[in-house]
């Protein structure tokens, strides 16, 4: 196994399962639970969760260009979407992930159910059917960007693609690498010169912690992460939020915060997962935290 094995997002010394490894972290997000069950034989090793807070999915829409500039779009996917198909592609075993519809890292302050009946309820097809007919969708080529390399993108793509099929869309997966992944979500353009629809991704649980870390979330337009939402409300709501002088108050507002994003659906949280850090077990003193941190490690 090789550094390029693992993937770009992959912080390793060595090959991991070959006795000359150091530590190996966030395998999951390349390889999965087929790795991590791999590593996890070798008596060497051990196979842990290390970040507490564990990583946050998201299904992101590019909001500059048909079909998805109509919310009506957005809410279908969000009426039909089933975290745990996601969630078992990705992670495997329920122990590894959890059924989280938050906005915001579940488990923490700022998380809530405001609002989560919208991605918790029973999943409706003919309900989105008719969203999509609301809409006036006319058969646009929807394309899904994916990643084959980079697990939790190429995942993402391939659940959406499938449910896209269902949904009759007219879907489309560009199929590359993650470096031409990044660079194309950049588009603003139009499909036909090389923009995009959706794409999938992550982020540490660290990083979606309230409505000012959260960097899919606002919604002032160009201004705003890939995809670019516009709405004026979730905007006054993060004002207000920052400027709110204590922990209640801020709480209450998150929560108005997260029932309008499901109203407006800046993306689809897809869940929680927590992915594996292998380490060999004579390395002392790894910490328990939302990243790896490469400082108290030991060699034995």
């Amino acid at each position: 196994m090789t550094l390029d094995d693992l993937g770009p997002r992959i912080c390793i010394m060595g090959p991991s399962n070959s006795g000359k490894s150091t530590v190996a972290t966030a395998i999951g997000r390349a390889r999965g639970p087929d790795l991590a069950r791999v590593l996890a034989a070798n008596p060497d090793i051990t196979v842990e969760d290390t970040d507490p807070l564990g990583s946050m999915g998201l299904l992101r829409f590019n909001q500059l260009l048909p079909p998805f500039d109509n919310v009506k779009m957005r809410q279908a996917v969000l009426t039909v979407f089933d975290q745990a198909d996601f969630l078992t592609a990705l992670a495997g075993a329920p122990k590894d992930w959890k059924r989280r519809a938050s906005f915001f890292t579940c488990g923490t302050p700022m998380a809530s159910d405001a609002g989560t009946a919208a991605l918790t309820g029973k999943r409706d097809f003919d309900a989105a059917k008719r969203l999509i007919a609301e809409a006036g969708y006319k058969g646009e080529k929807i394309v899904v960007l994916d990643a084959v390399d980079l697990l939790t993108n190429h995942i993402h793509a391939l659940i959406t693609t499938e449910l896209f099929k269902k949904l009759g869309l007219n879907v489309e997966l560009a199929t590359s690498d993650w470096g031409t992944v990044v660079t194309r979500r950049a588009s603003k353009k139009p499909i036909a010169e090389g923009g995009w629809n959706v794409f999938g991704t992550d982020f540490e649980g660290a990083e979606m912690l309230n409505p000012w870390l959260n960097q899919p979330l606002p919604s002032n337009g160009e201004k705003a992460w890939f995809g670019w939402p516009t709405d004026d409300k979730i905007e006054a709501l993060r004002s207000e939020w920052l400027q709110a002088s204590d922990s209640e108050a801020r709480q209450e507002i998150a929560g108005k915060i997260q029932e309008r994003a499901f109203e407006t659906v800046p993306y689809v949280p897809t869940g929680q997962y927590f992915p594996k850090t292998a380490y060999r077990k004579n390395v002392k003193g790894v910490i328990i935290g939302p990243a790896l941190f490469m400082w108290n490690v030991e060699k034995g």
